[in-house]
Order: C-alpha cells, then structure tokens, then sequence
C-alpha cells in the first residue's frame, strides 16, 4: 500500500479535526503516568487520578515512589483496577529512578530501540503503553497503535484486523520512507506527525468509525 494513501487519509483527518493538542499533560513525567494509567479505561478517568496525585502534591518520581503500595492504590482509584495500577507504577519508577535517577533528560538521551526494550522489560507495560511513553513523553520517532488504529484500518482494507501489533506499526513507520537522509529536523517533523496522526485516529473512531454502528454515510474518510 502505498505511503501516499495513508498521508491522504492523515490530511484529510487533519483538514477536518484540527491539531488535537496531545498528548494531555503538564509535564513528560506526566505523561509518562497517564500512559500507565490509561489502560482500559477512558481518558476522563485518568485525569481524576493524576488530579489526587497534583492535590497532594505528589506527582513527583521520588515522592510516588515512598507512597506505599495501598495508599498510591487509594489516590488512583478513579482509574480503574486502582491495585494492579498501583503496583505498576510502583515497578515503572523503580526503573526510572534506578536506571534513570529520575532524569527525564537522561533517558532522553537513549536510543529508541535499546530504551523500548527497556520499558518492555517492565511490569505491566506492554507495546502500546511503551510506545506512548516514548513518542509522547520523550519526543521518541515511534508510531501507537490502539485498537482504533486497528478498527479504521481495517475497515478501509489497509491492515488486516488480525495483524499483530508489530506488523502494524511497521505500515505506519514506512511513512518516514521517503524522507531521504535522517537528521534532527526530519526526525521532528515525523514526530510531530505520528503524535497527530494517532490523536486523530482516536477522534475519528469517537465520532464517525463507531464499533457497532460507524457512521460511514457522514464520515469525513467517505469514498476513500
């Protein structure tokens, strides 16, 4: 399939929403638990638990990290499966403070393949969630893949519904393919892109691609 048909299908989402501003957060360590935080549930949910943390003022690595296990289950509850998500993040700042010491700019710094092995090593934190970590918190060139993703992809016959995560991802990595010779300014532009593109994806799954009744007659995708 070729490249030019996804960057249509990207432009024409683009025309219709509008720049959606993502990911929501103050902060990369914010981001970086939101993305933990998100799974399964909606995004409304998250920002009440994130809300607790800002109130006590403890969304702070170090300051997570003391909390015991219960009373971090206690503060998140708005998100959903509070225990599990608790003992999660408990295991994410172990690594960040460990291997990190907590330093944003430090991981950074690593490259990509090494730095999502890494997280992938990490209790609870599968594709989806590493590579939000790494495209939204960190600036990482890595396209997300939700079941969205899928759901619209699918429908329009571009990817098959059962294609793993990977193989995904990759019809969406041949995007850069034609960029040429990489470099600081082209590495950002695709960055820039990936992180609109998936935001635009959850938009239109929302709003018009509906998994039991899509609205296809007024979707803005129509006769593509």
């Amino acid at each position: 399939m070729s490249t030019e048909k996804l960057l249509g299908i990207y432009s024409k989402l683009y025309t219709t929403f509008g720049p959606q501003y993502w990911w929501p957060g103050n902060s990369s360590f914010e981001i970086m638990v939101g993305a933990i935080l998100t799974q399964n549930t909606n995004w409304a949910n998250v920002e009440k638990a994130i809300l607790n943390l800002k109130s006590e003022k403890l969304l702070d690595a170090r300051k997570l990290d003391k909390l015991s296990v219960s009373r971090l289950a206690e503060l998140i509850k708005p998100a959903g499966c509070f225990n599990v998500k608790a003992k999660r993040l408990k295991d994410f700042l172990n690594f960040f403070l460990k291997e990190y010491n907590g330093n944003i700019g430090k991981m950074r710094k690593i490259d990509l393949n090494i730095l999502r092995r890494q997280l992938l090593e990490v209790n609870g934190i599968g594709p989806e969630t590493a590579d939000s970590i790494l495209l939204y918190a960190l600036g990482k060139k890595i396209f997300v893949v939700d079941a969205y993703t899928k759901r619209i992809f699918s429908r329009h016959g571009i990817i098959n519904q059962k294609d793993s995560y990977q193989q995904v991802q990759e019809t969406f990595m041949r995007l850069d393919s034609s960029s040429g010779k990489s470099t600081c300014k082209t590495i950002d532009r695709w960055v820039k892109l990936f992180n609109e593109y998936h935001a635009l994806i959850v938009r239109l799954a929302k709003e018009f691609c509906l998994k039991s009744k899509p609205r296809c007659e007024i979707c803005p995708l129509k006769g593509m």
